[in-house]
């Protein structure tokens, strides 16, 4: 089947989503939310939670003061999950499974590659430093060096325009639905690698593939790639 999916246009660069898709930190964010609401005597369910994946902390500060009111604790809440998930990714090896496999792949091909993300410049500097993948990257666009946030197209535009190749002529990788509603709307050829949400049939309609992993990503771009040289 991989060998049968074919991307409709060639791939000249590729845009990386981090969290969730090169980094495995969805799930320890998760733990810091619900053990932070503990500590300000919250309830906050796993599914509020994945309802604010892919957005910025602005974002999820009002979604957090709109559900459980004005009243709320919110920067104590937002610094006890901080201190939880600094605490948790201190003890982690976060890579998720193919990621060096696909840069590998495309530093073999010659493409170019962006993070483009709602966490903020330090968070990534911090992420792609402790994994050793600082070189591996010729654009970072993080929050607040864009107008607008996922789900508008802004970050990928951002991260298309500095690395100078066409929106339509780049791959983009999300795990989120913000991200895939982001990355579609800014014309990118968009494949969904999902970690705590899965794919509803409205995302699956914007995606050219939902894949298990980044090794299948990265079978699906030497494929495509193999073609094209055929031609």
């Amino acid at each position: 089947m991989l060998a049968e999916m074919a991307f409709p246009r060639s791939i000249a660069a590729v845009v990386f989503d981090m969290d969730g898709v090169l980094f495995d930190t969805e799930t320890l964010y998760e733990k810091a939310a619900l053990g932070a609401a503990r500590e300000v005597g919250i309830d906050m369910t796993s599914a509020f939670f994945r309802s604010t994946i892919g957005s910025p902390w602005p974002v999820i500060r009002e979604q957090l003061l709109d559900n459980y009111g004005p009243d709320l604790a919110v920067d104590e809440l937002s610094a006890a999950s901080r201190r939880i998930f600094h605490d948790l990714t201190e003890r982690q090896w976060l890579l998720k499974p193919g990621v060096v496999e696909m840069l590998d792949l495309l530093d073999e091909l010659e493409l170019p590659r962006a993070v483009a993300t709602s966490s903020m410049r330090a968070t990534v500097e911090r992420h792609l430093q402790r994994h050793e993948l600082s070189r591996r990257f010729d654009v970072i666009v993080a929050h607040g060096e864009y107008e607008r946030h996922k789900p508008h197209p802004d970050p990928f535009l951002k991260a298309a325009e500095i690395l100078g190749v066409a929106p339509h002529q780049c791959l983009a990788i999300e795990d989120s639905h913000h991200g895939v509603r982001s990355a579609s709307s800014a014309g990118m050829m968009t494949v969904m690698v999902p970690d705590l949400l899965p794919a509803t049939d409205e995302i699956c309609a914007l995606c050219l593939h939902v894949a298990q992993d980044l090794h299948e990503v990265g079978k699906l771009v030497r494929a495509s790639t193999n073609g094209q040289a055929r031609r």
